[in-house]
């Protein structure tokens, strides 16, 4: 997909002087003057923050209909498609949900919105290509990969597996352009398009197409493959609204008064691809981490393993949508601060995000592994065994938020290398115990696996960053959020469910208690957690 272009006058070929590291020139203009605060992205974030909690609770609902509605062995199929699906297309995006914030807000930073088109043309042109090609493998290999990720599945169901690949193959380039254009609207520090589209439209349609389905499947047969059209049919709304909205953000700008020359173009796009080639495999290995797992434990396991894994920890997507939309309104801000050598602002701007994730992401954690029971029990009685999958999961995933967006901060510094074998090291660890544990410990043995994962793929970066950048999530914000969480989540939970045992009662106990006290401790320590931001709604926009 190409960006819009204008017709501009050529002249002197110092156009992208300044727009990468290491080229600076008397004609390019200063960079504009960064501010100190963190108040547009605070206020980004909230209302980011809000979108992905609509998304995250329309995720569990559609998992809740889905597990309740198609059964063991069809639920496992259908969240190993969706799986096979979010593959293929993080492959089709190469690496691009970083460079596509990274480079505009960097042109934009340095004075070079000329060279603005070249990149989005640079970046969305490639993903729209290799989309329709993983389209087409998706769907002349779906019966193979079906049989593989379903062995010793009825032929029927073998059968409705392929035909849920196929029906989402159709969809895929789809996904990837969307996910590519509304990325490129971020890089423009434009929020709105990703929360209405991907956060509010998107989940919305699914849920409405999934949930009527399931009202349907109370008078008709209904065939899988129609859920997997309800889940993948929105991405087309969604693709064609988002590239609406960047070409009206494209040339809503000042046209600029320099055409960027040839030699410039091509010495943006080298660089573009050179600081994306080690982030397209790090993506895809990052999406493994979270994708591959359910794979793994369909084809060792069984496709009602599978699904007891993809139920147990939907919990653990629902938190990370709160690291995704908290990043998200951070990461253009970031990536100035980084390329105008501004380490206290970017410091600033990774404590604060930490301790805004840990807020908002904890409380579910903890809550989730102290009242697995309750959770679990509302899939039905076929998921109440996943227990400890729950436990290890949540354990993780509360280690992985206190280290905050650690490995976007090594991006946006340029150490897209290091993320690269960061990431591969926690995919090949994460394999290895795979295969050995899934075969005798079943979806256990997958969550293990995930979890010495997620300690490697945070461990590692938060040394380098600390290190190498002198930046680190542990501000006195940071602090309080968590001990203001586990207080009021962790030890008012623990209370309840000494009183009331891990039941509804005790979980609703816990909510309103700890609730009230959460409440109160953030009214009272706002200032301390950079919340004042969030409160001025009025405050500097991005």
């Amino acid at each position: 997909m190409g960006a819009p272009t204008r017709a501009l006058p050529r002249t002197v070929d110092h156009s992208i002087c300044g727009s990468v590291p290491g080229m600076l020139c008397a004609h390019a203009p200063a960079p504009p003057k960064p501010t100190p605060n963190v108040g547009g992205a605070a206020r980004g974030g909230l209302a980011n923050l809000i979108g992905v909690g609509f998304t995250g609770l329309t995720g569990l609902a559609v998992t809740w209909l889905v597990a309740r509605g198609l059964g063991t062995d069809h639920a496992g199929a259908f969240f190993a498609a969706t799986a096979l699906f979010a593959l293929a297309t993080g492959l089709a995006r190469l690496g691009t949900q970083t460079s596509l914030v990274y480079w505009p807000a960097r042109l934009r930073a340095r004075g070079n919105a000329n060279l603005l088109g070249e990149c989005l043309r640079t970046g969305l042109t490639p993903v729209g290509a290799v989309a329709l090609v993983m389209a087409a493998l998706l769907w002349a290999g779906a019966p193979t990969l079906a049989g593989l990720t379903a062995p010793d599945a009825a032929p029927g169901v073998v059968a409705d597996h392929a035909g849920q690949l196929r029906m989402l193959a159709v969809f895929l380039p789809l996904a990837a352009i969307a996910d590519a254009v509304l990325t490129a609207t971020r890089g423009y520090r434009m929020l709105r398009p990703t929360i209405m589209l991907e956060r509010i439209v998107r989940p919305g349609l699914q849920l409405a197409g999934i949930g009527g389905l399931a009202l349907a499947a109370a008078w008709v047969a209904l065939s899988p493959h129609w859920y997997a059209l309800a889940w993948a049919g929105p991405y087309l709304p969604v693709a064609l609204l988002g590239a609406y909205a960047l070409r009206r953000v494209y040339l809503s700008g000042p046209a600029p008064a320099e055409a960027p020359t040839s030699r410039a173009r091509r010495l943006l796009r080298r660089r573009f691809w050179r600081f994306t080639g080690p982030r397209a495999v790090a993506s895809v290995a990052q999406l493994a981490l979270q994708r591959l797992d359910v794979l793994l434990v369909a084809a060792f396991g069984g496709l009602a393993a599978a699904a007891l894994y993809a139920v147990a920890g939907r919990f653990v997507v629902l938190g990370q949508f709160a690291n995704q939309g908290i990043g998200q309104a951070v990461q253009p801000r970031l990536a100035e601060a980084l390329a105008t050598g501004d380490r206290d602002r970017a410091n600033a701007l990774y404590q604060a995000a930490t301790g805004w994730l840990v807020l908002a992401a904890w409380p579910l954690y903890l809550l989730v592994i102290t009242f697995a029971p309750v959770y679990l029990g509302a899939f039905g009685a076929d998921y109440r065994d996943g227990g400890a999958i729950v436990v290890v999961l949540g354990s993780a995933m509360l280690f992985s938020t206190g280290c905050g967006m650690v490995d976007s901060v090594l991006t946006m510094a340029g150490r897209t290398t290091w993320n690269l074998w960061n990431v591969l090291l926690a995919l090949v660890v994460t394999v290895a115990l795979d295969l050995l544990l899934i075969p005798s410990m079943g979806a256990l043995g997958a969550a293990i696996g995930l979890a010495v994962a997620v300690l490697i793929n945070n461990l590692v970066p938060l040394l380098q960053v600390g290190l190498v950048l002198g930046l680190h999530p542990f501000g006195r914000g940071t602090m309080a959020a968590g001990a203001l969480a586990l207080g009021c989540f962790g030890g008012v939970a623990a209370l309840a469910v000494r009183t009331l045992g891990p039941t509804l009662p005790g979980l609703l106990a816990a909510l309103a208690g700890g609730g009230a006290l959460y409440a109160l401790g953030i009214l009272r320590l706002r200032a301390l957690l950079a919340l004042d931001d969030f409160i001025r709604l009025r405050g500097s926009r991005p």
